[in-house]
């Protein structure tokens, strides 16, 4: 999964630093596009010589490598690098890569959408010891936002529940949605199966978790079972195809980033795992 980068480690833990020429530049436009030179799918980042004149906080260190964000969304010129999207990136680069740009959008979405106070309007400023922005003038503390998310392998026999999306992402899925305030991540499994699929499901249980940068998520692995009627009821405002799908006819995803597509391989290929 994108998270599996040994015998690279990350990092995250926050410092109040001064970027060096040694170090990287991660660099977003308005859109949300990273910049990078691509080459044979290894990604290349701006470095820290060229960040000198910018607004930048620190992220994180992978490798004894320090990774900061700029935050200008200032366009560039700098030949060899263009702005590419997260999703074609997703699909064509190294899995570590790849980690990389989508923990740095993560923490870039965050940044950008938390300039001024909620409370008082006043402007937020970084926080001195931790990874937080505070506010000066009332004091409020605003830390980086996690999305708590469900991904879900209902089983019936031999078969697993496939989907796909009605957009975007266009690979087979599984059942997915966010969990709501007030909800367990085992309520969010039971409604967001009934809601797409109409299919009331038991014995759920936890396989794994994963960060997803991408929509500044925390996925949680869920397999259970489906419990009774097992007719597809499909919300066609979600999903474009729900069906069930024998082992081996189930299509992975064209990487191994994600946890969906780990789920549905331990499936396919009768891993025990998931029992």
């Amino acid at each position: 999964m994108i998270q599996d980068i040994y015998p690279s480690k990350l990092d995250i833990t926050y410092h109040l630093a001064e970027i060096t020429d040694d170090d990287i530049v991660l660099k977003f436009d308005s859109d949300g596009r990273i910049l990078v030179r691509e080459d044979a799918g290894r990604l290349s980042f701006t470095n820290g010589s060229e960040g000198k004149d910018l607004q930048l906080v620190y992220l994180f260190s992978m490798d004894d490598r320090r990774y900061f964000l700029s935050l200008d969304t200032t366009g560039t010129d700098k030949d060899g690098y263009t702005y590419k999207d997260l999703r074609e990136i997703r699909d064509t680069s190294l899995p570590k890569d790849v980690f990389i740009a989508f923990t740095a959008y993560h923490l870039w979405r965050w940044y950008t959408d938390n300039r001024f106070c909620g409370r008082c309007a006043d402007r937020l400023v970084f926080h001195e010891k931790e990874r937080a922005l505070r506010c000066p003038k009332c004091r409020n503390i605003i830390y980086p936002r996690i999305n708590p998310a469900v991904i879900v392998g209902v089983i019936k026999d031999d078969c697993l529940l496939i989907t796909k999306y009605r957009s975007g992402y266009a690979h087979s899925a599984l059942i997915a949605g966010f969990t709501e305030i007030g909800e367990t991540l085992e309520e969010t499994v039971h409604r967001e199966v009934m809601e797409e699929t109409g299919i009331r499901v038991k014995n759920v249980r936890y396989y794994k978790s994963q960060p997803w940068g991408m929509a500044q998520d925390i996925l949680v692995g869920f397999f259970c079972e489906a419990d009774g009627d097992d007719e597809i009821k499909m919300d066609e405002d979600e999903l474009k195809y729900a069906a069930w799908v024998r082992r081996e006819d189930i299509e992975l995803q064209p990487n191994n980033l994600s946890l969906t597509n780990e789920m549905m391989k331990v499936f396919k290929e009768k891993e025990k795992i998931y029992v």
